[in-house]
């Protein structure tokens, strides 16, 4: 059975893994924007090469991140909301909130 500082460790990778890949696909989009309308010096062009690879990277992520940010954004929002205390379920009773009823 793991241990809580191993589960920790598993999500603290998992964040900065996902945080590296939205990078990856921002700096992608922002160099193919940036690099549009070059000068193409022809058929060998590092820059088109460039952003062949930059395109490439951004289908073969996008197709799987699409997927992934379906079920994972609702399911943090309502996270959110439970956690803030938005959506609380709980409600207060006598008994809750420690009030002696003598009559």
């Amino acid at each position: 059975m793991k241990r809580a500082y191993d589960i920790n460790r598993i999500r603290v990778a998992a964040g900065i893994m996902a945080f590296m890949l939205v990078l990856v696909m921002l700096f992608s989009s922002f160099f193919i924007a940036v690099h549009a309308d070059h000068d193409c010096t022809g058929e060998d062009c590092p820059i088109c090469a460039c952003i062949r690879q930059c395109q490439n990277t951004i289908r073969t992520i996008g197709s799987g991140v699409m997927a992934v940010a379906s079920v994972v954004l609702p399911l943090s929002v309502v996270l959110f909301f439970i956690s803030s205390g938005v959506l609380s379920f709980q409600h207060d009773t006598p008994v809750s909130t420690k009030v002696r009823l003598n009559n």
